[in-house]
C-alpha cells in the first residue's frame, strides 16, 4: 500500500462515486466501478513508469482498485434513502447527509471483517463472487513486467498483456470524453433537444413517447443487458401506453377532482397523471417487488446468516505469520463499532435514540452478512439491497408504531435506522467483492480494508455537498399565490433564515423566514419562505422529486425521480401517519403478483412503471445494442467452446462494456458540472436557450424531435463498432 495507489484509487472513488449518486437519482440503479477503476489505475501507474517512476505491482494495483470502489456503494445507500426527507418535508440537510454517508460506510466495513476467513478463503470454491473474480482476471492480465521478471518469466519488449490494458484503458477514456462532449454540447449549449417526444391522441389519448437521448442511460442499458433493460421499458410503456390513456379515457367526463389529485383530469397532461395517480401504482408494485426478491432470497439469506455468525472472528489477527491472512485485530473492529453506534445515539441531526440505535446495530450486522453472502452467490447486481432497506424500514416503523412513535418527529429517525443499514449493507457486499480480488491475486487483507475506510470517509464526504447541489441546481421557486393562495403563519415564530439559491436568486434578494409546512392542508406541504408580514411569498419545489419543471420565467428545469427515495417516504408515512391512497398502492402491489404469477420477476418491470418512459426507452436502446453485439460475436470461433455463462461473462469483460462505463462516467459527471453551474452563469444559459428555440431547428421546431436523434445515432454507432471483436483462431 503507498500512498499514490491510495490516492489515485480514493480520487477515483469519489469520481465514480459522483457518477453513480447522479444515476441513481434518475433511474434508481447503479453500474459496477470495480473494473474500470482497475483498468484505470494500471494505465495512470504505466504513465507514470514511463515518465520515470517507479513500476506498480499488481498489490498496489488492487489496493488503488480496492479504494475507488468504495463510492459507487455509497452512492447507492444516499441516493435510495436521503432524498426521501424532502418528500417528508424536511430539510436535506448537509450534516445529516454526510453523517449518513460516513457512519454507513464505516459501519458496513467493520460488520464485514470478521467474517472474511470464512465467505473469502474457507469457502472458495462455493462464493465465486463475479465481479470481484472478474476484477481480479483483469489485474492478473495486465501484471507489470517487474512482477513477470521477478517470477523468472522471461520478457523481451513489451507485453502483449501491458498493450492489452493499455488498449482498453483508451477505450475507457475515449467513451468519457465522449460522453463528456455529448452532454455539454447537448445541455449547456443545447445544440439539439435532450429528450424528443410524441404526445399521441385517439385511440391512446394522454399516452406519450419519449426518450432522454443521454450516453450515460445508454451505457447502462449496454451494461445490464437486454433482459433487465427490456424488462424496465416494458413498465413504462404499461404506464404511458395503457394506465395513462385508461385513467385519462375514464376521468376525462368528470366534474369533480378526483383524489389525491388537485385538478381536474381533463386539465392533465401525461406528466400531470403520471404525478398524481401513477407514482403511487409505482411505488407499490416496487414495494411488493423488493419484499418478493428478498422472499425469494430467504433460504440464502438463512445459510447465509448461519455461515456467517460461525466464522466471527475467526483470523482477525494482525501479528498472524503469513501477509495474506492479517485482517485489522477484531479489538479494533468492536471499538470501532461501538464508537460508531455512540456517534449514532448522540448524532442531532439524525433525531436518534436509543432504540434506532440498537436497531441499526442488530439490522446492520444482519443485512450486511447477508448481503455479503449473496454478493458471492450472485453477484453485486442481483443483491437485493433495497429489499434489504425497505424491508429495515417497515419492521422498524411497525416497531415505532407499537410503542406510539408515530407522527412528524420520528420520520428522519426511522429514516435515519433505514439509510444507515441500506449504505452498511450495499458497502458490505462491495468489500467482500474486492477482499475476493485481493484473495486472488495475493493482497493483505489488512491493508485492503484501511484502504476501503479511507476511500469509503472521502466519498462520503463529498457526495453529500453534491446530492444538495444536484438538489439545488434544479429547485424552482414557485410563487406561492399561485398554489398556495393567501397561506400565512406567524413569522415571529420561524426562527431560520433563508434567501433564494440558484438561477432565480438575481431576480430577488430579499431574506425571508423559512417555514416546513407539515400538511397539504391550504396548499402543498413542503418548504416556504414567508414574508415579514407572515404571509408565503415562494413555494420551494425541491429539485429531487419536485413537480415543477418551469420557473416563472419560463426557463426548463430538469428534475430528479429518485424512485426508491419516493418509496422510503411511502413507507414511512403511511405506516407512521397513515397517509397513504392505498387502493393506488394495491394495485401496484397486484401489478407485481401478477407478474410473478406469470414468472417475471417483478423488481425492474416495477421501477420501470414507476419512472418516466423517457429514462428507460433509452436504457432499452442500450440493451438492444448490447443483444446485437454480443450476438455477433457468439459466433466467433474464440467462442466457441463456451457455454452461456462463459459467454456472458466474456461478454461483461468486452470492449462494449468499457465504452459503455465511459459513457456514464462522462455524462453523468457532465450533468452534475452542469447542475452545479446553472446557478452561476445564468445569463449566459439564458442567452443560449434564446438562440436556440429561435434559430436552431435541432433543438425547436417541427423537425426538431426527428433531427435530435441524429447525434444519439452517432453515438450508438460507435458503441455498437468498438464492441465488435476480431476472431481469433
Amino acid at each position: 500500500m503507498t500512498f499514490r495507489a491510495l490516492f489515485l484509487g480514493t480520487l477515483l472513488g469519489m469520481v465514480f462515486g459522483a457518477s453513480s449518486l447522479y444515476l441513481v437519482l434518475k433511474v434508481g440503479l447503479t453500474v459496477s466501478a470495480s473494473i474500470p477503476v482497475a483498468v484505470i489505475a494500471i494505465t495512470f501507474f504505466g504513465l507514470a513508469k514511463k515518465l520515470g517512476g517507479k513500476d506498480a505491482s499488481i498489490l498496489e494495483n488492487s489496493i488503488a482498485q480496492t479504494a475507488g470502489s468504495a463510492g459507487e456503494s455509497i452512492a447507492f445507500g444516499l441516493g435510495v434513502t436521503m432524498p426521501a426527507i424532502l418528500i417528508l418535508g424536511f430539510e436535506l440537510e448537509i450534516w445529516r447527509v454526510m453523517l449518513v454517508g460516513v457512519l454507513g460506510g464505516l459501519l458496513g466495513i467493520l460488520m464485514m471483517i470478521p467474517m472474511r476467513r470464512t465467505m473469502i478463503v474457507d469457502q472458495h470454491n462455493e462464493l465465486k463472487f463475479p465481479e470481484g473474480t472478474a476484477c481480479a482476471q483483469v489485474l492478473q492480465a495486465a501484471a507489470s513486467d517487474s512482477s513477470r521478471l521477478a517470477a523468472g518469466e522471461p520478457i523481451q519488449g513489451e507485453s502483449e498483456a501491458a498493450r492489452d490494458a493499455r488498449r482498453r484503458a483508451r477505450v475507457i477514456f475515449g467513451g468519457f470524453g465522449m460522453g463528456l462532449l455529448y452532454k455539454a454540447l447537448n445541455v449547456s449549449l443545447k445544440l439539439w433537444k435532450d429528450t424528443p417526444e410524441v404526445v399521441l391522441g385517439a385511440p391512446l389519448k394522454g399516452g406519450s413517447v419519449g426518450a432522454e437521448v443521454s450516453p450515460e442511460l445508454l451505457g447502462v442499458g449496454y451494461i445490464i443487458g437486454p433482459r433487465i433493460a427490456l424488462t424496465m421499458t416494458a413498465g413504462g410503456v404499461l404506464s404511458y401506453l395503457l394506465l395513462i390513456p385508461m385513467i385519462k379515457f375514464f376521468g376525462d367526463p368528470l366534474t369533480t377532482i378526483l383524489a389525491p389529485g388537485t385538478r381536474l383530469i381533463s386539465e392533465m397532461g401525461p406528466d400531470d397523471v403520471r404525478g398524481a395517480y401513477i407514482l403511487y401504482i409505482g411505488a407499490g408494485a416496487v414495494a411488493a417487488g423488493g419484499l418478493i426478491s428478498l422472499l425469494r432470497a430467504m433460504p440464502m439469506i438463512w445459510r447465509s446468516l448461519a455461515a456467517g455468525l460461525a466464522g466471527v472472528g475467526k483470523g482477525c489477527k494482525a501479528d498472524t505469520m503469513r501477509r495474506t491472512e492479517q485482517d485489522i485485530p477484531m479489538k479494533w473492529v468492536v471499538i470501532g463499532c461501538l464508537v460508531l453506534i455512540a456517534v449514532i445515539t448522540a448524532s442531532a441531526p439524525l433525531h436518534m435514540n436509543l432504540l434506532g440505535a440498537l436497531l441499526i446495530l442488530v439490522f446492520g450486522f444482519l443485512f450486511s452478512t447477508v448481503s455479503s453472502r449473496l454478493t458471492g452467490e450472485i453477484g453485486s447486481s442481483s443483491n437485493p439491497t433495497s429489499g434489504m432497506a425497505v424491508a429495515t424500514l417497515l419492521f422498524t416503523c411497525l416497531i415505532f408504531l407499537m410503542v406510539g412513535w408515530t407522527g412528524g418527529q420520528y420520520y428522519v429517525t426511522a429514516l435515519s435506522v433505514g439509510a444507515i443499514v441500506c449504505i452498511a449493507s450495499a458497502n458490505a457486499g462491495t468489500v467482500s467483492q474486492d477482499l475476493k480480488t485481493g484473495f486472488l491475486v495475493g493482497s493483505t487483507p489488512r491493508l485492503q480494508q484501511y484502504a476501503m475506510l479511507v476511500g469509503s470517509l472521502a466519498s462520503a464526504l463529498l457526495l453529500g455537498p453534491i446530492l444538495l447541489q444536484l438538489n439545488n441546481a434544479s429547485t424552482v421557486y414557485v410563487p406561492a399565490a399561485q398554489v398556495a393562495p393567501g397561506l400565512a403563519t406567524d413569522a415571529t415564530r420561524l426562527a431560520v433564515s433563508a434567501k433564494l439559491d440558484g438561477p432565480q436568486a438575481a431576480s430577488d434578494t430579499a431574506t425571508y423566514k423559512v417555514w416546513q409546512k407539515p400538511d397539504a392542508q391550504g396548499g402543498p406541504e413542503g418548504k416556504y419562505l414567508v414574508g415579514q408580514d407572515g404571509r408565503a411569498v415562494w413555494y420551494v419545489d425541491p429539485g429531487i422529486n419536485g413537480t415543477h419543471h418551469k420557473r416563472p420565467d419560463g426557463t426548463e428545469v430538469r428534475k430528479y425521480d429518485a424512485p426508491k427515495a419516493v418509496l422510503v417516504s411511502y413507507i414511512i408515512k403511511g405506516i407512521l401517519d397513515q397517509q397513504l391512497p392505498w387502493t393506488l398502492v394495491m394495485l401496484g402491489v397486484m401489478i407485481a403478483l401478477v407478474l410473478e404469477m406469470s414468472g417475471v420477476q417483478s423488481l425492474s418491470f416495477a421501477v420501470g412503471v414507476y419512472l418516466p418512459l423517457s429514462a428507460t426507452l433509452p436504457i432499452a436502446v442500450g440493451g438492444v445494442l448490447r443483444w446485437l453485439a454480443d450476438r455477433r460475436n457468439n459466433q466467433l470461433p474464440q467462442y466457441a467452446n463456451l457455454d452461456e455463462e462463459g459467454r456472458q461473462a466474456a461478454g461483461d469483460r468486452s470492449e462494449g462494456v468499457l465504452l459503455a462505463s465511459g459513457y456514464i462516467a462522462g455524462g453523468a459527471l457532465a450533468g452534475i458540472v452542469i447542475a452545479i453551474t446553472a446557478g452561476v452563469m445564468t445569463n449566459f444559459d439564458a442567452a443560449v436557450t434564446a438562440w436556440a428555440e429561435g434559430s436552431n431547428p435541432f433543438f425547436s421546431g417541427a423537425n426538431a424531435d426527428l433531427l435530435s436523434l441524429l447525434p444519439y445515432a452517432v453515438i450508438m454507432a460507435l458503441l455498437l463498432w468498438v464492441a465488435r471483436e476480431k476472431p481469433i483462431r
